[in-house]
């Protein structure tokens, strides 16, 4: 019996980057599509608290969801599938998450609640700022990479960001996750009544970028490839910071 893969992204269910995805993993797996009915980006892992989630079933195996990319993954794990599936793929992304924007992501975001929800995923995006973005290589390396995650496993907790540049090189790096290196920008405006507004833009930073991030990788023309994990404890502060324990209470107490 092949492999079930279910499909999702942050650009909508009829994303170019997601069909080029879902034409690449059906050679390997039976592929379910569960995606937001259109664009959700920067919508993290974000939920729908305030008013209902509406799905439509619109083909075989495709469901388009009226939601975030997580709220799609929690329907599709305890209202649409019988069964959890062996991976998700999140993407493809139009546009890299790199760095800090792995916060933001909604694309990272669906890959997160599926690993809370115990199955392996896999964000993967498109790391290009031009107008002509060309998902066909992304594709091919996202079917390459499904199987050996298949085979290999995931531990519990890690899900993979992956980017791929393009032009891609060929070669492959495991990065760690760059710091923060963009600029904030505001553009300020005034619309027809008079009332301000900004639109928000970043500014890549290029200088001091650590080889062994997934920034560099890019830059370099590989693919990157950054294990993340869900729990974000952190343990050396565990013990640094035990000792106030002792002088919390003793305020507490006085």
């Amino acid at each position: 019996m092949p492999p079930h893969i279910v499909v999702t992204n942050d650009d909508g269910i009829q994303a170019p980057g997601l069909r080029a995805l879902v034409g690449a993993l059906q050679s390997i797996a039976t592929v379910t599509i569960i995606a937001p009915s259109h664009e959700r980006s920067a919508a993290a892992q974000s939920l729908t608290l305030r008013e209902p989630i509406y799905w439509d079933q619109i083909a075989e195996r495709e469901y388009s969801v009226e939601g975030t990319p997580a709220d799609a993954m929690i329907l599709a794990f305890h209202a649409l599938l019988k069964e959890k599936p062996d991976l998700v793929v999140s993407g493809i992304n139009r546009g890299g998450n790199l760095g800090e924007n792995i916060y933001y992501s909604g694309t990272v975001g669906a890959a997160m609640e599926a690993a809370i929800n115990g199955v392996s995923a896999i964000a993967i995006s498109l790391a290009f700022r031009g107008k002509d973005f060309d998902f066909a290589p992304a594709a091919r390396f996202a079917r390459t990479l499904a199987p050996v995650i298949l085979k290999e496993r995931l531990p519990r907790g890690v899900l993979l960001n992956v980017n791929v540049p393009q032009p891609w090189n060929g070669t492959v790096r495991i990065t760690r996750q760059s710091p923060k290196l963009t600029r904030n920008q505001l553009q300020e405006g005034t619309d027809t009544r008079g009332r301000r507004y900004y639109w928000l833009h970043d500014q890549q930073l290029t200088d001091g970028i650590d080889p062994g991030t997934d920034y560099a990788a890019i830059r370099d023309g590989a693919v990157s490839i950054t294990p993340l994990v869900l729990d974000h404890t952190d343990a050396a502060s565990l013990n640094h910071l035990s000792h106030w324990v002792r002088l919390l209470e003793a305020d507490c107490r006085t």
